[in-house]
């Protein structure tokens, strides 16, 4: 086969696939007494392999697989595979620690802050807790006061106060500072708690897909090392 007709098939373009070869993302090619590459069923696989691999690793990745397979370094390709597995099921587990969050909050909306921003004595009397364990929380990224300019003490605006409210019922409800600050950090990422509750949909949704390609791409690739073992 030519370049062109390993290209079709996907809808690529015949430099591509010389680019593919030269990346050492097909196998090693043969050529004519004119110089022309001969491809074979199994680069063609190879490249569906690569191009499967590519929806769940990523164009570098799927590279460094294939290249590992095709200098018969099978080892160092399932360790990548592995890696890419690892890191999604840690993912997987921050998203479900935020959605577990998210759903521990009252349903009651955090007080109004009035007559300005409080003081850290002030904040610590409204949520029941000593001023050190607000200064932790500083400490942990829950928490990011301002400061008075003239003075330097610390100023708790009315976001500051939400976070501290929520920070103050995830501590109650026995979740981590680790954990609380992640997910105040994504709520604030987010813009609020029904903007998160559709940013937390969309990422389960990226998740399953992100999934759904490794599956894909590892049969691909089960099928090409088939094809060398024969």
């Amino acid at each position: 086969m030519r370049p062109i007709d390993l290209a079709r098939e996907h809808k690529l373009s015949a430099q591509a696939i010389r680019n593919y070869d030269d990346a050492g993302i097909l196998p090693p090619t043969e050529r004519s007494e004119t110089g022309y590459r001969r491809y074979t069923p199994l680069h063609a696989q190879a490249l569906r392999a690569f191009l499967a691999l590519r929806g769940g690793h990523g164009h570098r990745q799927a590279t460094g697989i294939m290249r590992s397979v095709n200098r018969g370094d099978t080892e160092s390709a399932y360790r990548l595979i592995d890696a890419a597995h690892v890191a999604l099921l840690a993912e997987r587990g921050t998203r479900t620690e935020v959605a577990t969050a998210l759903g521990a909050l009252s349903a009651t909306a955090p007080t109004a802050v009035r007559g300005g921003p409080l003081t850290v004595g002030e904040l610590a009397r409204r949520l029941g807790v000593h001023p050190a364990t607000l200064r932790t929380w500083e400490t942990q990224g829950i928490l990011r006061p301002d400061r008075d300019r003239a003075t330097g003490y610390r100023q708790y605006g009315p976001d500051c106060v939400r976070d501290a409210e929520i920070a103050r019922q995830l501590r109650q409800g026995g979740y981590p500072l680790s954990q609380v600050a992640r997910f105040l950090e994504s709520l604030r990422t987010a813009g609020g708690a029904d903007a998160l509750a559709a940013f937390l949909g969309s990422w389960q949704d990226r998740l399953t897909t992100r999934s759904r390609n490794l599956l894909a791409g590892a049969a691909q690739l089960d099928t090409y090392l088939t094809m060398l073992d024969d």
